[in-house]
């Protein structure tokens, strides 16, 4: 399968009924717990991001972490409610799943465990935003540092996933890609009995066991030529490859003003696309609560959640 959404069709059904009721029942108390607290916005800072959204004709989006917590999706630098902030937890790294086998059957224990939680999570209020920002004709192109899927279930199509996705897995040795849901049958015919408990999961799916539970647990290889898999995201330490990097700055060369929301864009792989708007004059806006890399770059700055303020935003 090539794509999310082809790995998502047997859902399609779902996914319609729930645009017809706009994602009204997302936002509750308990995907509320990932957000950190913001001030009530005011009616002029409203008034100047939909000014910014009107001028433009060709609207360049980044998406990072904060459009998902109102998902129930935590991300990993918010102040207070973090994944940094309320554990000592840090996610894989690239050389160290490359290197250890130990370290990918731990990635991967713990990544089945949180599989069933982290893959049921719906797009919120702010991803149908989008997705109507699209169909609208307003949105250029959407590129997204998340990795759970969200902007494909909200129905995006003029998108990149800058990170990949944790819906599908690459085999290192040929290359193949597959869908991880079929993994997971994999996981559990290898697997049969043995079983642990999630607590709460990480923005790349990840949960916490300790050495002695997943000590037994069995990871499979490619079933085409034996190599080794690994979900098709970047890893902390790896790069973004060149060709997406390319496509992006492509894309952004053809957009007329820039908007980032949900992102503080501490991982320069996003904040190069800040960088690059800025040499070319394009103009910023920035939705995200608390300070970002890019603050001095942004014309328009407003600290609030993205469901609260994205559709209240007209694609006009």
């Amino acid at each position: 399968m090539s794509s999310v959404a082809e790995m998502l069709q047997p859902r399609r059904w779902v996914l319609k009924l729930m645009v017809h009721r706009r994602f009204q029942f997302t936002t509750t108390a308990r995907t509320l717990d990932f957000v950190p607290a913001s001030l009530p916005i005011c009616s002029l800072v409203l008034k100047q991001l939909q000014n910014f959204v009107s001028r433009s004709r060709r609207l360049f989006v980044i998406t990072g972490a904060g459009l998902s917590t109102e998902s129930g999706i935590p991300d990993y630098r918010s102040e207070g409610v973090g994944l940094y902030a309320r554990t000592d937890r840090r996610p894989m790294q690239h050389s160290e799943f490359l290197r250890a086998a130990k370290a990918r059957q731990r990635y991967w224990a713990r990544n089945y465990v949180g599989w069933p939680q982290f893959s049921s999570h719906l797009p919120n209020a702010a991803h149908m935003a989008l997705c109507n920002w699209e169909a609208a004709g307003k949105l250029h192109w959407l590129v997204t540092q998340n990795v759970d899927a969200l902007h494909s279930k909200a129905g995006n199509k003029r998108l990149t996933e800058l990170h990949g996705c944790a819906h599908r897995v690459l085999c290192l040795g040929c290359g193949a890609v597959s869908s991880r849901e079929t993994l997971q049958l994999r996981f559990a015919a290898l697997n049969p009995g043995w079983a642990a408990e999630a607590g709460d999961v990480a923005p790349d799916g990840d949960v916490f066991l300790t050495d002695e539970q997943v000590e037994h647990f069995r990871v499979p290889s490619c079933e085409t030529c034996g190599g080794t898999l690994k979900p098709q995201v970047t890893f902390f330490g790896d790069t973004v490859d060149r060709d997406t990097v390319h496509f992006v700055q492509q894309r952004l060369a053809e957009s007329d003003a820039v908007l980032v929301a949900g992102s503080s864009l501490q991982v320069y792989s996003g904040y190069r696309f800040l960088l690059a708007a800025s040499e070319r004059k394009i103009p910023v806006a920035i939705l995200n609560i608390g300070p970002t890399r890019a603050d001095h770059l942004a014309s328009v700055r407003v600290s609030a959640r993205c469901g609260e303020i994205l559709p209240a935003i007209l694609p006009l």
